[in-house]
């Protein structure tokens, strides 16, 4: 009975995933047509891993819901499969990446605003979407941890995999900076201003 819920609620937060990544892509910005898109922003990124993350999660609820009683071992195996990925994804990716997201925007945030997300970003982004790109990540995925049992894989190669990813990142964070990007870490919007009055220097993770 209590997977019910748990199925219900993995949908839900998969459509709203769903959700705040059509309206992020439907705002129209200078930077979004700069070198690497929206896929120089790691909250963009984050979004995306948090997306493709719970669509596994939806997969293997209807996977388990479609296996159960069948007898049939052929898919039991491809089930475990299914929920060892789901849970590497969810120590290495999801977790990792969504905590850091949230912590290092609402912190940098709390210090000076106009360092991370300057008052100018009002007018292309309402609230509701900002606290979904930068604060529901962690309530969404800690509800996933403490309602479904997982399996984490060693701490050697989870340590490994998230290092590659930053490495990654870092690697292309430089070729950002190279394109004119003043920050490896910070990715810089293009002047969003200079449609209006010729000057700005936004700033969004």
């Amino acid at each position: 009975m209590a997977l019910v819920p748990c199925q219900v609620l993995r949908v839900a937060i998969l459509l709203s995933y769903c959700s705040i990544l059509c309206n992020y892509k439907a705002i129209e910005m200078p930077s979004h047509q700069t070198y690497g898109g929206s896929w120089k922003f790691l909250t963009f990124i984050n979004l995306v891993i948090q997306a493709v993350f719970f669509g596994i999660c939806v997969l293997t609820d209807l996977s388990s819901l479609l296996t159960r009683g069948s007898g049939n071992q052929e898919q039991e195996r491809q089930l475990k499969k299914l929920i060892s990925l789901r849970d590497w994804m969810l120590a290495v990716l999801a977790f990792p990446i969504g905590f850091f997201v949230v912590a290092v925007f609402w912190i940098i945030y709390a210090y000076d605003r106009e360092m991370i997300y300057p008052k100018l970003l009002d007018n292309f982004i309402p609230g509701w979407l900002n606290h979904g790109m930068h604060t529901m990540v962690l309530p969404f995925i800690l509800i996933e941890m403490r309602t479904s049992h997982h399996a984490y894989p060693s701490r050697s190669s989870g340590l490994a995999a998230v290092c590659i990813f930053s490495v990654g990142y870092i690697l292309c964070s430089v070729g950002r900076m190279r394109e004119g990007s003043d920050n490896p870490f910070i990715n810089s919007y293009q002047p969003l201003e200079k449609s209006k009055n010729g000057h700005s220097n936004s700033v969004q993770m």
